[in-house]
């Protein structure tokens, strides 16, 4: 059992299956309360029952006070989860670019203002934000999943830095593929990049609690992506033009 979560009020957004589901059922597993968010009401439900939870079903930006209520006060865990694959590139739309960054980035900042004031007066707080590599990185063929991401991952380090003196913890999670429905979404561009080290969602969930008993920011579940961030700040040109190469077989094979 990880100390830290046991009998903590944690919310779990995007929690109806994938990297969500198995985030819920992690810290269920380790005593915690848990809130299950989803904007589909059954599949939140769902998980909510399975391991004696609390569905709270509707837009990940506004639970906060909700979920607040329902653990008798204090939420002590926010997992930033949900997120949409938005793939395309600048010419996607502006409504497709609007609900990456609403859902991606701005979600979080919403979930933020709302938790850290309370976090600041108790001393304690933890914010888990679920980014993917390509935040660090990026992913061809979706312009508008990894420029929020990249912004994910911005707010997730901004919060550690400012806050960290005052209790508040910070772990932003990179995988590269995972086997959910929006790897299955990612279509060729996934099939070519992401699908051949795809791991499953329960893999998160244990490199989240290893960064949580390590008390590390940064959480990647595929170790290999750290020497790719590595890669990309010695030599960007390199990283690149060796991103250009997987950008020019991806084409060819369309």
């Amino acid at each position: 059992m990880v100390e830290a979560v046991q009998d903590a009020g944690v919310v779990v957004t995007g929690a109806g299956g994938g990297i969500g589901a198995a985030l819920a059922r992690r810290f269920a597993a380790e005593g915690a309360r848990v809130v299950v968010n989803d904007l589909d009401a059954d599949k939140a439900r769902a998980v909510a029952d399975e391991i004696g939870g609390i569905a709270i079903p509707g837009d990940a930006s506004a639970i906060v006070a909700e979920a607040r209520d329902a653990l008798g006060g204090s939420v002590d865990v926010y997992c930033a989860n949900a997120g949409v694959g938005s793939g395309g590139s600048e010419a996607a739309g502006e409504p497709v670019w609007a609900l990456a960054w609403d859902v991606n980035v701005m979600a979080h900042v919403r979930a933020a203002e709302a938790l850290i004031p309370g976090w600041l007066e108790r001393g304690r707080g933890r914010f888990v934000s679920t980014v993917s590599a390509a935040g660090l990185l990026t992913m061809i063929g979706a312009a508008p999943y990894s420029v929020t991401k990249h912004g994910a991952y911005a707010f997730a380090e901004w919060l550690s830095l400012t806050y960290r003196h005052r209790g508040i913890k910070v772990h932003a999670i990179c995988p590269q593929g995972v086997r959910t429905d929006m790897l299955a979404a990612t279509g060729s561009a996934g099939d070519l990049v992401l699908q051949p080290t795809a791991i499953e969602p329960q893999a998160v969930a244990d490199a989240l609690f290893k960064g949580i008993e390590e008390d590390r920011f940064l959480i990647l579940p595929h170790a290999e992506v750290a020497a790719y961030y590595q890669g990309r700040a010695g030599d960007p040109d390199r990283w690149l033009t060796t991103m250009n190469h997987i950008q020019q077989k991806w084409e060819a094979g369309q």
